[in-house]
């Protein structure tokens, strides 16, 4: 049987619902969708490694441990980075998801990846913010615009791009991409071919102590540390890369092809990009520039660029122009990736969506705000403290895609939706725990100088170990939380409709909902707040659960739900006191005295520690605002289901009534027609007779007899009818002349004069012989509405007109009229204001109208008349009857 249809519970704006401007930013990437080529969309990827901190990357690290360390650290970085990159781009390349998605089916769960959205994001806002620096500063240099303005500028001119997603930024890729490569490798080949000695002088440089000559552990562990936080480059690899068409025998090569080159190959440019700037910097030192201003990416390329050009202007304006194209090229990227972050964060947080474009605002002002810290000027130190999460993080995936699934630990497909995963899995969560806290600590020195040097790499190893230990202990079981159920396989079509939002969406995006009973997709089933995740486990189960772990006893002394409760705070508290603690360590370091950095007074101290907690109150604030939205969101939803009930009692209530008024009906019908019909032949017969006394006395009497004893009949005509619920012949019909044709039979039933006014010469879909009986009966009220007020003269006037795709049939008196309270009720069944009658005429008129999905409405004044007016669509085969 066909599951009946019902109203949608929950509407997007047309911002979310276009997912030209959304980019499934919650979802898997539908088929259809994806209509760009393997090459437009690893073109469109490899645009967004155009990122100059790259370029400063490399210079801060061979500044601070030479050539040989720096070098060394580069090779063995970006090596790990491709072979850890590999799997992540292949299964979001496959599964066609972003690696939110991919993080929730490998290992961590669905809230467990929560917090892993939040480091994406942080990945995203801290290389645009580094990114849009670089911008301020070549703008400083080339038009004297001051930083602030410059940061301003950097940060607004992305959002009009990135705002229309893939569509747009493909695009802007695509043309950008061969100019850019021009440019950067045109002032590298002119250094090898004009001062080839220049390469030696980089070779040799020892750091800027001159202590750093040759290879040194430790030296080589800490740039390592700092190559690391490029690991996580991969999610906006794969951001672009679930956009591939699926995989054929006919594309198979070029698919593996965009997969490769596009997802982890992005290190083979980015490794170059990294020495470059490494050779970049010791250049721009070596011509006089401080440190400091050397690492600064437009001082590098205005040194390159004096290898291209003679012209001093036109070396400045070739860096700049380059400067900016490159901070645009990834800008939008940055800002793309951070807001798909966001939007799986904040959904999961607060179970509400306003949209992937406030999110990519949000992100932008996250990153003006690191702006205006000073981030740049804390490159290393910012890239070392991130290296040991991201890294362990990583590690997590990478253990249930290159170990687990290949073992069949973990299942080999990666699902993503809430519907059907835990809600934390110990494999992905724990691994990544374990190796952060290790790494956390080593990098503070609690394990001595080496592990402190590697601490990133010892992140990873600790984390990939920890989290195929947990994943074969557990044998996998915190996987799945429930199998899809039959209900959604008996569904057919690759195609089907959620019952909740009323969109179409694929298969693959759709899971079944127990709580409603109803299909549903991945993004409505994120943001439901009402069903507590009821699918995977009933409340016998939870309770027994409390019970196994506190006893039955202790557990109904505790607050419903407060283990859990006690959990989220517990760890919400961890997460802003690691954050908390972050920021104060990045501004300790900022302000911490050294041989070139001088004292800071106290109010400037003060707004380096305010500016440093901006961030995490303005994602705070973020989470309040919307947690708020959310509870009011699921205050209006409960009060539009209590009044849904409260019309559905009524409803009910209606048909009870209804139901009895039909058991009346029957009883009635049986019991009075037999006697009423032997009093109706008596009548006849007595007055055929001629031989009865008493004059016209008598006559008068056996009349009146007669008209109650017709008025009976009617009213169990009426009750007869009202009971019945016959299916309307449907056929079209010209109103006018359908009007006309019955005016005389109208004009029977008194003596009132009847006006015609028609001017609607449309055709409408109607049983005739149903209309009659409502116009009949209307008729018939108004001249009784006349009858009670004999001081004027009558006058009943039917008229048609058309308001746009509606025609209007009208039945208008000088009777009268009736009260407002009166007009409010004259449709209810039983509801009658005569001393004779039982209410169902009006209802019966209303329940025909709505028969033929018409609208009745009536106006009075008393002592004026009334005016009842039915509206009733025009039918849809009126072209075709008038040819």
């Amino acid at each position: 049987m066909e599951t009946p249809r019902l109203p949608a519970l929950r509407s997007y704006h047309s911002w979310i619902a276009n997912e030209t401007l959304e980019d499934y930013s919650l979802r898997y990437a539908a088929q259809s969708f994806r209509r760009w080529s393997p090459f437009v969309i690893s073109n469109t990827a490899l645009g967004g490694i155009s990122f100059l901190a790259l370029e400063a990357i490399g210079g801060a690290i061979t500044f601070s441990y030479g050539f040989s360390n720096a070098a060394l650290a580069i090779l063995v970085g970006s090596i790990f980075i491709f072979i850890t990159n590999l799997p992540i781009s292949y299964y979001s390349s496959r599964y066609n998801i972003d690696l939110d998605l991919l993080t929730r089916g490998a290992g961590f769960g669905y809230i467990g990846s929560t917090i892993t959205s939040l480091i994406y994001a942080s990945f995203t806002f801290i290389f645009f913010a580094l990114e849009g620096a670089i911008m301020a500063q070549a703008l400083k240099l080339y038009a004297d615009v001051p930083l602030v303005v410059g940061y301003i500028v950097s940060s607004v001119i992305i959002i009009p791009v990135t705002m229309m997603g893939i569509t747009m930024i493909s695009r802007l890729q695509l043309v950008t991409q061969p100019l850019w490569l021009l440019m950067m490798i045109a002032p590298f080949v002119m250094i090898v071919w004009k001062k080839p000695e220049d390469i030696q002088v980089w070779i040799d440089f020892a750091g800027i102590d001159g202590s750093k000559g040759g290879f040194s552990p430790l030296a080589f562990g800490a740039a390592l540390s700092v190559m690391c936080s490029l690991v996580v480059q991969v999610g906006e690899q794969a951001d672009y890369l679930r956009f591939l068409p699926k995989k054929t025998p006919e594309n198979r090569l070029r698919w593996w092809a965009a997969v490769v080159f596009a997802g982890p190959g992005w290190i083979l440019i980015g490794g170059l990009k990294v020495l470059g700037g490494s050779l970049l910097a010791v250049l721009a030192l070596n011509g006089g520039v401080l440190p400091a201003v050397a690492l600064e990416p437009i001082r590098m390329y205005i040194g390159a660029y004096h290898y291209v050009f003679n012209d001093t202007s036109t070396v400045l304006f070739a860096a700049t122009f380059f400067v900016l194209l490159s901070q645009v090229k990834i800008n939008v990227t940055n800002a793309y990736a951070g807001s798909l972050a966001w939007s799986n964060f904040f959904s999961r947080v607060t179970h509400y969506h306003p949209g992937r474009v406030v999110w990519l605002v949000f992100n932008i002002l996250i990153s003006l705000l690191l702006m205006l810290l000073g981030i740049f000027q804390t490159l290393e130190l910012v890239l070392a403290v991130y290296s040991n999460i991201a890294t362990a993080w990583i590690g997590a995936i990478v253990a249930d895609l290159w170990v687990l699934k290949p073992l069949k630990v973990s299942p080999a497909f990666v699902e993503f939706k809430r519907a059907h995963l835990p809600n934390f899995n110990p494999v992905g969560c724990g691994g990544m725990a374990v190796g952060s806290l290790v790494a956390i600590a080593a990098f503070n020195g609690f394990f001595g100088a080496t592990a402190q040097a590697y601490s990133a790499p010892l992140s990873f190893v600790v984390s990939f170990a920890v989290a195929i230990l947990i994943g074969i202990v557990t044998r996998g079981r915190y996987y799945i939380a429930r199998q899809p159920p039959l209900a959604l396989a008996a569904l057919e079509g690759t195609v089907l409709r959620c019952e909740i939002c009323d969109h179409s969406y694929e298969r693959e995006d759709m899971a079944y909902c127990s709580f409603y009973e109803r299909p549903i997709c991945s993004l409505c089933c994120s943001l439901e707040a009402h069903c507590h995740d009821s699918c995977k486990k009933s409340s016998v189960a939870l309770e027994s659960s409390r019970s196994r772990y506190f006893g039955p006893g202790f557990s109904r002394r505790l607050a419903p739900h407060m283990p859990q409760r006690l959990l989220k705070v517990g760890g919400l508290l961890l997460a802003l006191s690691v954050v908390a603690a972050a920021l104060f360590l990045l501004t300790y370091r900022l302000v911490e005295p050294g041989a070139d950095v001088p004292h800071l007074s106290n109010d400037a101290l003060l707004l380096r520690v305010f500016l440093a907690l901006l961030p995490l109150l303005a994602i705070s604030a973020w989470w309040i605002v919307l947690s708020n939205e959310s509870r009011e969101l699921a205050q209006r939803n409960l009060v539009a289901s209590l009044e849904k009930l409260n019309d559905a009692q009524g409803e009910l209530a209606k048909a009870e009534r209804l139901a009895t008024i039909g058991q009346i009906t029957a009883t009635v019908s049986h019991e009075l027609r037999n006697p009423l019909g032997a009093l109706t032949t008596s009548v006849a017969i007595l007055k055929r007779s001629q031989g009865m006394g008493g004059g016209s006395g008598w006559r008068r009497e056996v009349d009146r007899i007669q008209r109650n004893v017709e008025r009976c009949a009617r009213i169990i005509e009426d009750l007869l009818q009202f009971s019945r619920r016959p299916h309307p012949n449907m056929a079209p019909l010209a109103i006018d002349s359908w009007v006309e044709l019955n005016s005389a039979e109208l004009k029977e039933l008194s003596s009132v004069p009847i006006e015609f006014d028609l001017r609607s010469g449309r055709f409408i879909q109607a049983d005739g012989e149903r209309l009659r009986q409502a116009l009949v009966n209307l008729v018939q009220n108004s001249m009784q509405a006349i009858d009670e007020r004999p001081s004027r003269e009558g006058k009943i006037v039917l008229s048609t007109e058309n308001v746009g795709d509606v025609v209007c049939l009208s039945v208008t008196d000088n009777g009268i009229g009736m009260t407002q309270d009166i007009c409010a009720r004259v449709f209810e069944p039983l509801f009658s204001t005569k001393t004779f009658g039982v209410g169902l005429g009006m209802a019966h008129v209303a329940r025909i109208i709505e028969r033929h999905s018409g609208t009745i409405t009536i106006t009075s004044q008393p002592g004026e008349g009334s005016r009842v007016d039915i509206r009733l669509p025009v039918s849809d085969m009126e072209d075709s009857v008038n040819e």
